[in-house]
């Protein structure tokens, strides 16, 4: 127990396999520190060693947790709220994050917090506006949005992006269906200009 409680760092997510090394009876000491507040159970074989400040128990970083989890930190979290800020007329708030990896499918709930974990063969390393319009265009059937006028609203307003990056974006992340739409749209909006 004392070497495992020497490991055990506050702010840091395990797995129970990660701990068993350092523990000859590990159900036993992982009950016992979750009783004691060592450790907070996340998920079935997931823990957390809270870290408290001076307003109470920081939660664990969400990118941590989700590392942890699928053992490997190629990943990317998009929550579709991100969608919101490409200035599409999009109102909709959901409470998802979409896990982009190439590991696991399906839902699931880590730390109170939903999550959908979706195989993907590419997806960049972060973030960016023309990456965000690619993938809205890739998820639309997942949004509780009217298409026709994210669609019409879309055309008009992609010129504001960058559009050497859209089309790469289009090539490198796009469906099928996103890539006819996109290369149609950046047409009209070159011919525009």
């Amino acid at each position: 127990m004392k070497r495992l409680q020497h490991y055990i760092q506050k702010g840091k997510v395990y797995r129970r396999s990660d701990l068993e090394y350092y523990s000859k009876s590990i159900d036993r000491d992982l009950a016992e520190l979750t009783r004691a507040g060592k450790l907070t159970k996340l998920q079935q074989g997931l823990y957390y060693a809270p870290r408290r400040s001076k307003f109470g128990v920081v939660p664990p970083d969400e990118r941590d947790v989700v590392n942890v989890f699928l053992k490997d930190s190629d990943f990317l979290m998009v929550s579709p709220n991100a969608y919101n800020s490409l200035g599409l007329g999009l109102t909709q708030l959901y409470n998802t994050t979409w896990v982009y990896n190439h590991k696991r499918m399906g839902e699931l709930v880590l730390n109170g917090k939903h999550y959908l974990f979706l195989k993907k063969s590419a997806y960049p390393e972060k973030l960016t506006p023309e990456f965000l319009v690619v993938d809205l265009m890739n998820q639309l059937d997942r949004l509780a949005e009217d298409h026709s006028l994210i669609l019409e609203k879309l055309k008009q307003r992609l010129s504001e992006f960058n559009p050497k990056g859209l089309m790469e974006a289009t090539q490198k992340y796009g469906t099928g269906t996103t890539k006819r739409r996109m290369k149609v749209a950046l047409r009209m909006s070159l011919h525009h200009e």
